[in-house]
């Protein structure tokens, strides 16, 4: 899966995370950055945005990111087991994960 299937499975589940009300960076090192804004009415995905700027930045692998969003693995286990670095709000992170669980 590369950045653009990323993308749009993201977008799949654009709906659920409109609670989130924050900005969230997925860096994926040299696969690229999703900048994921849920601020406004519509929740807005963004690859590789020109700016950094996200009120919290999660570091993780493509590989792991697509394990996160298939459900197949857990955000405090990659957290805890150093699979996710979390810079920036570790509550708005913590917020993200309980939406994707539902």
């Amino acid at each position: 899966m590369d950045l653009n299937e990323i993308v749009a499975e993201m977008q799949k589940q654009a709906e659920k995370l409109k609670p989130l009300n924050h900005t969230v960076l997925f860096d994926l090192g040299d696969d690229g950055r999703v900048l994921l804004d849920a601020t406004g009415d519509d929740v807005k995905i963004t690859p590789n945005p020109e700016s950094d700027d996200a009120e919290t930045t999660l570091t993780l692998s493509t590989d792991n990111m697509i394990k996160l969003m298939n459900g197949d693995l857990n955000p405090m286990v990659a957290f805890t087991m150093g699979r996710l670095k979390v810079f920036g709000s570790k509550g708005i992170a913590l917020k993200l994960s309980s939406l994707l669980d539902e």
